[in-house]
């Protein structure tokens, strides 16, 4: 009876560290998918400043995953956490109504035309775009597993620090309980006009993230630039969008 206590144990250690491997990200099949002839030249370009895939494997993005891209704009994650999820995942591209139509970056079509092509060209059965404002998500609690916030967080901190404490608190009820935040934005410095530059002190927010109820759980230098000018304008052409930028890594209690 002992052995066989003994063989049940091993066993369920066996099938545990299997389930946990078959959980991890798979990097290198990531990498030959964002390969592929189909994706956006542009986007393979933008791939080495980036680093997706080191900053999803990161944030600790799973196969499987319910993930929320917010303000995908015209998708250039929405596709990359698509292919990182799989067909057993699902990613909802959030944008609001008021900014589909807005020029997409570095490029002559709407973010709406973008998204809807980068959906078609990778086949992205697992990507459900969301016509919402982040006000009104439409998405039910704790439903999300991950939330990426790129490079847009800076946005709704310098129009109104409690702007994004609310954006940031409406994120809190859709994802679940020990779910994950991603926050990309550009580093500032305190004191500067970092509204007009498009910057975010990494500082401040830290502060806002706990305030609405997360907690930081760790942070990289990954996307890290130091001979960035944070007195300059995220898009001055002499810094070729290559801004310092940090990563952080939250986590719903």
């Amino acid at each position: 009876m002992r052995h066989y206590h003994l063989f049940l144990t091993t066993l369920l250690t066996l099938c545990i560290a299997a389930n946990c491997a078959a959980q991890s990200l798979d990097t290198e099949a990531l990498e030959t998918a964002l390969k592929a002839s189909g994706r956006d030249v542009s986007d393979r370009i933008r791939d080495p400043k980036r680093k997706p895939v080191q900053t999803l494997e990161f944030l600790q993005l799973r196969p499987g995953m319910v993930v929320l891209d917010l303000y995908a704009a015209g998708g250039y994650y929405s596709y990359i956490l698509a292919k990182a999820v799989g067909p057993e995942g699902l990613v909802y591209a959030q944008n609001s109504p008021s900014g589909l139509n807005l020029e997409e970056d570095r490029g002559e079509r709407t973010r709406s035309v973008a998204l809807e092509a980068r959906i078609l060209a990778g086949q992205l059965d697992n990507v459900q775009r969301l016509e919402r404002p982040v006000s009104d998500l439409g998405l039910a609690e704790n439903s999300v597993d991950f939330v990426l916030i790129s490079q847009i967080l800076h946005d709704y901190f310098n129009s109104h620090p409690q702007r994004a404490i609310s954006m940031l608190r409406n994120v809190y009820y859709v994802l679940k309980p020990a779910g994950v935040v991603g926050i990309i934005d550009h580093e500032g410095v305190v004191g500067r006009d970092n509204r007009r530059l498009h910057r975010l002190p990494k500082e401040a927010a830290i502060q806002v993230v706990e305030e609405a109820g997360f907690v930081l759980e760790a942070e990289s230098n990954l996307l890290a630039n130091s001979q960035d000018r944070h007195m300059r304008s995220i898009f001055d052409p002499m810094l070729n969008r290559s801004t310092d930028q940090y990563l952080l890594r939250l986590r719903k209690p």
